[in-house]
């Protein structure tokens, strides 16, 4: 056997010496689950405990679609295979446990996700050294296998192959360095090589000439080339005995229950040797495989592919002291090398029977050879395993690799200069002669979806914020008459609604937009009756307002009240006098904070049995209407279903985390953690915001914060979402990365964010101390109505730089 990996770690171990490795996490499939990996887990877990007692070992156990386990103790969490809340809860439940080192059983199948990707959410999110065992490495993977692959090489502080020819392949096709990979083989129990009369004894098996393969039972392994082999075999030695020992495997079971075991014993039938082969169809614990190996005369792996880096069985049985009997693939190559094995062609008959027939007739060299497989077994024992896992472990945790995430974990302050700038690069893009657009194909305005009022009257919102961030320009004055234009000829007056969607050839489709586009619009006609620079402007929005106020008080829709709230609030701050308009301001935010109070329970403090879209929208609408009404019982409930929401939107590490689309349509629940959109992280800043003028507590300034870092990579995947110096923005988050497309309402929402941002960074300098909320409330208000002709020093452009792949978001109807 080749001795490279045990002399790597010649010498008193690593981790007896300087910093002992204290607590380490294990993440793979585990028992009671039936499979390979799940017992090697398992065999490493007891390792590791015997060779440091005092060690905290902890399993994080993969859980296969459709299946419930029962774990032991030693299981801290279970993630299920395509459920990706569990990678991202697992990742948080691992950092709160502070490891040492993580180390990763990885097979391809054992993840969810393509070529299993779900993995690297979770090991993106850990902040503690990870090693990885690797179960299987390719030479010639497809595309995802590559992509995943790559991630997951940068992502090891250094990786374990089982045999030489593992390390040959990482070097060569995968250009990983010497000095990240480790060579440790499949460990194996540490047994006494004993006569097999007394086993045989044991298993009734007396008389026998015993020739045995272990493992769980499917396609792939050979087991037709040994049946074939049998005649010749039987004719020579009549006592010849093949054992299959092994459940099948669950997933062969699922897909075509045991028709593949029948089939082999059909075969054998068929070729005479029925009363040769004994089929063992039980899951086989340890205890039994031992007592089922010491009987055995041969072991036999007949494999049909070369490509197999580790057989478990195969380390099992040259540990206990047996005659192997086995086709080429690489593992056995390096086993059975310099005469500790006998190698046969693969899918050779012929060349297996005469193998088994020339050692069962020749005694000494059959004692030799397991004298041979005993001796080189000592290398692969358990307790060798776990010293040098510990080794590595110990190294793993000096080296710093290279992690998805580019964001520091520190809280950021709310310093001027740690705020970008407002940057209309994204805007302009999007925008022609009619309005802004409402998509795009990565940066390109697509044409063939036209325009909408909700994203115009968005663009109008955001002209009148800007001056909040001390931008006004000529461009900027420009772009809100561009806007408001839109929004006035969306306006059909014998309908009494905005129109929404408008075809590119400036056709509208519809007589009549949905309510929430009908309450956006109203919003932002308000807001520039309230707050426009431009006093034509603001004459133009106080006269469309007027037509359209009459209007509002036919709508249902939590959004639409929401909406229109907003809208009222703004109007009736600036102009008290509007009697109809507090009165409907009056009853719509009455109304939503009615619905809450039907709905409020100890773990579901909301307006609805689920979470969809700007969901921060609906404690915004109460805390700005409670401040214009001067009603505390409207705000009481907005702080307290803010409060609730923005624990609900926290991800690992305390990260802010949209709601993703997936959990849309779901009740009462938020685990989906994708996809996730810009337009949560602007509307949650402006409802802490509101919180923050309401109450001029400090907390709501850090949510704030928290919520605008989503957009700088302060997030699940640890990735910007925007670039502050265009400012684009992409059109979400998905579990491989932003959506590359880059639409009007992703791009409006980041700006709409940064100035808020800078409009709360101007009255919450530290050490201020607001006289009382209505001050705070009166200044964020002001800021709009208060100076700037400033213009953005900011207002750059530069290619936008990609992360992940390009996919398209589902975006709930307007």
């Amino acid at each position: 056997m080749h001795q490279t990996s045990a002399s790597a770690f010649a010498g008193p171990s690593l981790f007896a010496a300087a910093h002992p490795v204290c607590r380490v996490v294990l993440i793979g499939s585990f028992p009671p689950r039936r499979c390979g990996i799940a017992t090697f887990t398992r065999d490493v877990l007891g390792a590791l405990k015997t060779a440091a007692p005092d060690l905290d070992c902890r399993v994080v156990a993969m859980t296969d679609e459709g299946h419930v386990y029962d774990y032991g103790p030693e299981v801290m969490t279970q993630v299920r295979q395509n459920r990706l809340a569990d990678y991202l809860e697992a990742a948080r439940a691992i950092n709160d446990a502070k490891p040492d080192a993580v180390c990763v059983q990885h097979e391809f199948g054992l993840f969810g996700g393509p070529a299993g990707e779900h993995l690297m959410l979770m090991l993106d999110a850990v902040t503690a050294p990870v090693t990885t065992t690797l179960h299987t490495v390719m030479t010639d993977p497809d595309p995802d296998q590559r992509r995943v692959f790559e991630r997951l090489i940068r992502r090891s502080a250094r990786i374990i192959v089982m045999a030489e020819r593992g390390r040959q392949i990482l070097a060569e096709t995968w250009k990983v360095p010497a000095s990240k990979i480790v060579v440790t083989p499949h460990g194996a129990p540490d047994r006494p090589l004993v006569d097999t009369a007394a086993p045989k004894a044991r298993l009734g098996l007396s008389g026998r000439e015993v020739i045995l393969t272990f493992g769980l039972l499917s396609q792939g392994k050979g087991l037709e080339s040994m049946i074939r082999a049998l005649p010749d075999i039987v004719q020579a030695r009549p006592e010849a005995l093949y054992v299959i020992l092994g459940a099948t495997h669950p997933h062969l079971i699922a897909r075509e229950g045991e028709a593949y075991r029948e089939g082999l014993f059909a075969l054998a039938r068929e070729l005479g040797v029925g009363d040769h082969v004994r089929f063992h169809n039980q899951y086989v614990d340890t205890h039994l495989l031992l007592d089922w190996l010491a009987a055995a005369d041969l072991y036999v792996t007949p494999y049909l592919n070369e490509a197999q880096i580790t057989s478990g069985t195969l380390s099992y049985a040259m540990a206990l002291g047996k005659a192997v009997i086995s086709t080429p693939y690489w593992h056995a190559q390096e086993l059975l090398a310099d005469g500790r094995g006998v190698l046969t062609p693969f899918n050779d008959p012929r060349a297996l029977a005469k193998a088994a027939i020339d050692l069962l007739a020749d005694p000494e060299r059959l004692a030799d050879l397991q004298r041979r497989a005993w001796e080189a077994g000592r290398d692969t024992l358990w307790s060798r395993l776990a010293e040098r896992y510990l080794d590595v472990f110990s190294a793993a945790r000096d080296t710093r690799p290279m992690v998805r995430r580019v964001v520091s974990d520190e809280p950021r302050s709310f310093a001027a200069d740690s705020l970008p700038r407002p940057a209309l690069g994204g805007v302009r893009r999007m925008t022609d002669g009619v309005g802004i657009l409402q998509h795009s194909v990565y940066s390109v305005p697509d044409r063939n979806h036209g325009y909408c009022v909700d994203d115009n009257a968005r663009a109008l919102l955001l002209m009148h914020r800007l001056r909040a961030a001390g931008v006004r320009t000529t461009e900027t004055d420009a772009l809100a008459e561009t806007y408001s234009a839109f929004v006035h000829h969306a306006w059909n007056d014998d309908a009494g609604r905005f129109r929404n969607f408008m075809g590119y050839d400036r056709t509208w489709l519809e007589e009549i937009g949905s309510d929430d586009s009908v309450a956006r619009a109203w919003w932002s006609v308000a807001v520039t009756a309230a707050e426009a620079g431009s006093p034509a402007l603001r004459q133009w929005a106080r006269s469309l307002a007027t037509r359209v106020a009459p209007h509002l008080d036919s709508f249902t829709a939590l959004r639409t009240y929401a909406f229109l709230v907003l809208g009222l609030s703004s109007l009736v701050r600036a102009d008290p006098g509007r009697a109809h308009e507090r009165d409907l301001l009056n009853r719509l935010a009455g109304g939503l904070a009615g619905v809450l109070g039907g709905r409020e329970a100890d773990n579901w403090c909301w307006f609805e049995d689920g979470l969809t879209y700007d969901n921060a929208r609906l404690p915004e609408a109460l805390l700005r209407a409670g401040q214009v009404l001067d009603d505390e019982t409207l705000t009481q409930a907005g702080l307290r279903t803010l409060d609730w929401l923005c624990g609900r939107q926290t991800g690992v590490g305390g990260v802010f985390r949209a709601v993703g689309t997936a959990n849309f349509g779901m009740a009462f629940t938020v685990e989906e953690p994708f996809d996730q959109q810009p337009l949560e992280a602007a509307a949650t800043v402006d409802a802490c915001a509101a919180a923050y003028a309401a109450t001029g507590d400090r907390r709501w300034l850090t949510e704030a914060r928290r919520a605008y870092d989503w957009f700088l990579g302060k997030n699940d995947l640890g990735v910007p979402v925007a670039d502050p110096l265009t400012g684009d923005c992409y059109d979400g988050l998905t579990p491989t990365g932003p959506n590359l497309n880059r639409g009007a309402e992703s791009v409006l929402s980041f700006q709409l964010a940064t100035c808020a941002m800078h409009a709360l960074e101007r009255i919450a300098q530290p050490g201020a101390r607001p006289a009382d909320k209505a001050h705070i409330e009166g200044q964020i208000a002001d800021r709009c109505h208060s100076s700037s002709t400033a213009a953005c020093d900011s207002l750059r452009t530069r290619p936008a730089s990609s992360f992940g792949r390009s996919t398209s978001l589902q975006m709930p109807d307007r």
